[in-house]
């Protein structure tokens, strides 16, 4: 399985070994995130999270962990599409666009839920959703396909940002 890679024009092996140890280091990446912002949640939610008023849109506690499974595994795919086909300056702000919004996703979790304190996550949560954008934009420069694929992440994020001001709104 191969790709033409944007700025070389020539052909990328996806299984080249340099090319699934890249994605090896994505998805530890991504998912050391994800182990992070679950540590800084999981505490929270039988004891503050469950005190707190919720809108009737809320959805129950266990659809959150697939959802986010699903998303940080897609959003590894999609960085390690953009570190295989990307070279010089757009790569080097495909990644730092990534970072950026990857550190706001952690920061999130340690505002709402380790400091209990939506107003802050709030804040956090619109940088966020910009960074996103962001990030989706750096990386249609190089592959329109990763870009695509934080799509759902785009969604998900909007989504919480509605929930997460609703929350702040009734408590």
């Amino acid at each position: 399985m191969s790709s033409i890679s944007a700025d070389t024009g020539r052909p990328q092996s996806w299984l080249a070994p340099g090319s699934l140890i890249r994605l090896a280091i994505c998805l530890v990446v991504c998912f050391a995130a994800a182990v992070l912002g679950s540590w800084m949640t999981l505490p929270s939610i039988p004891t503050w999270y469950a005190g707190l008023q919720k809108p009737f849109f809320n959805p129950p506690n266990w659809i959150f962990g697939p959802v986010w499974t699903l998303l940080y595994a897609l959003m590894a795919v999609a960085f390690w599409r953009v570190w295989v086909l990307g070279r010089g300056p757009a790569l080097q702000a495909a990644a730092l666009a990534f970072a950026v919004q990857l550190v706001l996703n952690v920061a999130w979790s340690g505002l709402f839920f380790g400091l209990h304190a939506p107003g802050l996550a709030l804040i956090d949560i619109a940088a966020l959703l910009l960074a996103i954008i962001a990030t989706m934009s750096a990386f249609s420069r190089i592959d329109s396909r990763s870009a695509w694929m934080l799509a759902p992440y785009l969604a998900w994020v909007a989504f919480a940002s509605v929930l997460n001001a609703s929350i702040w709104w009734l408590n």
